[in-house]
């Protein structure tokens, strides 16, 4: 795993400053700690920090191609390298070390853009070929490994692994978007179809970019999607050892390293099925580590340790206090922009944790997005069964209704907090779940905003682009257009930005076998009875995974990696809530009503209501704006 950042000029190929591509590798250095180098040549650099995984001493940064006519810098891991080698050395390619980096080299000599297509795994890289003097950048299908862009006032691109990279530069203007903050708001991050700061790009998955000197910037260009619109036909036990072996083949695919390697462990259905197959092809007892918490309430550890027992695994524990608060800063710094999932405190510790005794960590990311995994998947699924029945001229005003006057009942039993479905109910399939994934819901949003932020935020509300994404999907079901949404804006915007940020801090890579994207592409296809039943979700993954895991891992309730920030607030950090409000570089804005602000603090302190991720995200958000020195 690496960091990766460049240069290029898009008008006149003038000379790159060595200094200025050095100052971008050097706010990466937590991402490559092993190594550094920066190559120029007219009008383009390339610049590189390396963690060492694979081939350790053998494929420095960047690194031209055997006739020189290519330069590289790559981040991240292809799987199949060693066949695509054996493929290229067949057809006359030259080969001068054992790694992965000199294989992209030569899959571009020989297939051009398309050689994207050939590569199984996560990557995001820059090829810049001195024949055509052409700069390809590319990242991989799912969007584990991140690239960011922007075009400077002096007509060149720069790009960088993280937004740290582009800020390093001194041209780079530092212009708050504040449909990126309606965006945050609204998810708790911001997509990748937007950035923090205004005229930055983030490659979208599956995308690649060619550049040439003298021409404009073109927009990016789909290379991969994946399609729900067909269905696997076949008997469940077929379909179910078909799973398994997508499941096996991509856990193995990830288990080669010249460094050591674990995984992380929760307790859960995802972790614990890599771990047990990893236990199962591995010749050596698996290194696993796992976080608990202070409230006995989303403490999952002792799951962990019941499957840890069960495979013999050499595991590790740690626990996450109020006192982990204090990390608030170093959070922010991770993530650049504002980042609102609560879980990036927890997975960085436990990346911390990984780190003391290996190089790579395998995790259970991506099985819920693919398979179904979440509660709102199978609310998804009901709430259009009850579409089907009723007409929108009649659930509209219906459900609309009744869902405008129930209480918000953060207090109560979760049987009896019906007001976000009977608002999802009372619109489109699209409509509702885009509620179902939303932070803070309109009118939340509306209540918080001051008349000035409403003037510049002016028609744009940010669900409406997941709408359009999933009218636009290719698929058959509500419950498709969700997954595809949530494999297309949630996991690469969310997710994987959590898990690439907190294990880069570290310079721990992290890799994660359930998106292997013939997995993620079977599945797609499965009926949705395989995926939904009843009350469970991934069910055909539970039936495959009941050889090895016990049915009180499987069937428990899916509890997810939540930190107790709700009772942080009302107790050891209620202090801390009561100044968001008042947060110096929040209030300078002039975006947010203080008032309002308060009052929803106190309620939230006397536990009149659970405003606890409004609050965790407001102190991200000031954060952030300190950080960019607007505070």
């Amino acid at each position: 795993m690496c960091g990766i950042a460049g240069i290029f000029h898009l008008d006149t190929p003038k000379p790159v400053d060595p200094a200025r591509l050095s100052a971008m590798c050097d706010a990466l250095a937590h991402r490559g700690p092993d190594g550094e180098g920066i190559w120029t040549g007219p009008g383009v650099g390339l610049g590189h920090r390396r963690l060492s995984i694979i081939d350790l001493a053998g494929s420095p940064q960047p690194m031209a191609a055997a006739d020189a006519r290519a330069m590289l810098v790559f981040n991240g891991e292809i799987y199949n390298y060693r066949e695509l080698r054996a493929e290229l050395k067949a057809m006359g390619a030259v080969f001068r070390t054992d790694g992965d980096s000199e294989v992209i080299l030569a899959a571009w000599q020989r297939w051009g853009p398309e050689c994207v297509t050939r590569l199984e795994g996560m990557f995001a890289f820059a090829l810049y070929d001195c024949e055509a003097r052409t700069l390809f950048l590319a990242r991989d299908r799912l969007g584990v490994k991140p690239l960011h862009y922007a075009q400077l006032s002096n007509g060149s691109l720069i790009f960088g692994s993280e937004l740290k990279a582009l800020l390093a530069h001194p041209l780079m203007r530092r212009e708050i978007d504040p449909l990126a903050v309606e965006d945050y708001l609204t998810w708790g991050y911001v997509p990748d179809s937007r950035a923090f700061l205004k005229n930055v790009h983030k490659m979208p998955a599956g995308h690649w970019l060619l550049l040439r000197h003298g021409a404009p910037l073109p927009a990016p260009s789909q290379w991969w999607d994946v399609s729900f619109a067909d269905r696997h036909k076949g008997k469940a036990q077929d379909l179910e050892a078909e799973l398994l072996y997508h499941l096996r083949r991509a856990v193995e695919s990830r288990m080669v390293a010249d460094v050591p390697l674990g995984a992380f462990l929760s307790g859960g259905v995802d972790s614990s099925s890599v771990v047990a197959l990893m236990a199962e092809i591995s010749h050596q007892s698996v290194r696993t580590c796992s976080i608990g918490f202070d409230s006995a309430a989303l403490d999952e550890s002792a799951y962990a340790s019941k499957v840890a027992q069960l495979f013999g695994t050499d595991h590790a524990t740690r626990v996450v206090s109020a006192d982990d608060y204090g990390a608030i800063d170093q959070l922010a710094e991770m993530f650049d922009e504002p980042f609102a999932d609560a879980s990036a405190l927890p997975t960085w510790r436990v990346c911390q944790l990984a780190r003391e005794s290996v190089t790579v960590a395998l995790s259970g990311d991506g099985a819920d997005e693919a398979l179904a995994g979440y509660r709102r998947h199978i609310f998804q699924h009901g709430e259009d069964r009850v579409r089907a029945l009723l007409p929108q001229a009649l659930r509209a005003p219906v459900f609309g209704g009744l869902g405008a006057i129930y209480p918000k009942a953060d207090w109560a039993p979760r049987a009896l907090r019906a007001k976000t479905t009977l608002l999802a109910l009372a619109g489109s399939s699209e409509e509702g779940y885009a509620r179902a994934l939303a932070y803070a819901p309109p009118e939340l949003r509306s209540r918080l905003y001051t008349p000035d932020f409403e003037r510049l935020r002016g028609d744009y509300r940010a669900e409406q682009p997941l709408i359009d994404r999933m009218r636009a999907a290719p698929a058959r079901s509500g419950l498709d257009r969700a997954q595809y949404a949530d494999l297309k804006v949630w996991l690469p915007g969310d997710i994987l930005t959590k898990t690439d940020r907190t294990s880069m801090a570290v310079s721990l890579e992290a890799r994660e076998p359930l998106l292997d994207h013939r997995l993620i592409e079977f599945a797609a296809g499965l009926p949705e009875s395989l995926r939904v039943r009843g009350r469970q979700g991934k069910w055909l993954m539970k039936r495959a995974m009941a050889r090895s895991l016990p049915d009180e891992v499987l069937y428990r309730p899916k509890q997810g990696f939540v930190t107790p920030i709700a009772q942080w607030f009302r107790g050891p950090l209620r202090e801390t809530a009561r100044g968001i409000a008042s947060g110096k570089a929040l209030a300078a804005t002039g975006w947010f009503d203080s008032a309002r602000l308060e009052g929803m603090v106190e309620a939230h302190i006397a536990g009149q209501a659970d405003y606890a991720r409004l609050l965790w995200q407001l102190t991200m958000l000031d954060r952030s704006f300190t950080k960019l020195g607007l505070g």
